[in-house]
C-alpha cells in the first residue's frame, strides 16, 4: 500500500484483489441507495462533503485519477475546502481516498491512512458496499470532529454515487 500526497491535498491509495470480479458485477453489486443514505447521514454532522466515484476504466494511478475526478465534480469549490472523495476503479482493482486542502491541513496523513484501512479489509473480502460504507462512516466522523455542521450549512454537492 502506498500513501502519496500532492499539492497539499491528502491521499491514500491501495490495490485490492477482490478475485476475478468483472467491473460490471462490482457496479451491480453496489447498494447505491444505502451508500447515498450513508452519505446524507454522515454529512448531517459536518459541513464537509463526501462523494463516491466508481470509474469504469482501469486506474493504475488511482490518486491521479481520483484527483481528476475531484476537479471534474467541482469538489474543490466547497466553501470550506472540506470535500472527501472515495474513488474506486474495479477494472484495475484499485481505490483511493482523497480530499481538499483544508481536510488535509486539519486531519493530516493519519486521516487518509485510516480511511483506506477502513475500506481495505471489506474490499479484500469482496464486500464492496460494506467497504464504502465504512469509508463514508469514518470520513463523516472525522469531518464532524474538525468541521462541525454550521446553522447555515447547505448540502453543496449531490450525495449520489457517480459512475464514470
Amino acid at each position: 500500500m502506498t500513501f502519496p500526497a500532492a499539492g497539499g491535498v491528502g491521499a491514500a491509495a491501495a490495490q485490492e484483489d477482490p478475485g476475478n470480479m468483472k467491473k460490471s458485477d462490482f457496479i451491480k453489486r453496489l447498494d447505491h441507495p444505502a451508500l447515498e443514505a450513508a452519505i446524507a447521514q454522515a454529512e448531517a454532522g459536518t459541513s464537509g462533503e463526501i462523494r463516491v466515484v466508481v470509474l469504469h476504466d482501469p486506474a493504475p494511478e488511482p490518486v491521479a485519477a481520483a484527483q481528476a475526478a475531484f476537479l471534474r465534480l467541482g469538489m474543490e469549490k466547497t466553501r470550506e475546502r472540506n470535500g472527501v472523495l472515495l474513488f474506486v476503479a474495479p477494472a484495475s482493482q484499485t481505490f483511493a481516498v482523497i480530499g481538499d486542502e483544508a481536510v488535509h491541513a486539519k486531519c493530516g496523513q493519519a486521516f487518509w491512512d485510516e480511511l483506506a484501512a477502513a475500506m481495505s479489509g471489506a474490499f479484500r473480502r469482496g464486500e464492496f458496499t460494506a467497504g464504502l460504507l465504512a469509508g463514508i462512516d469514518r470520513a463523516g466522523a472525522l469531518l464532524a470532529e474538525h468541521f462541525p455542521r454550521r446553522p447555515d450549512d447547505t448540502n453543496e454537492l449531490p450525495n449520489r454515487v457517480v459512475v464514470i
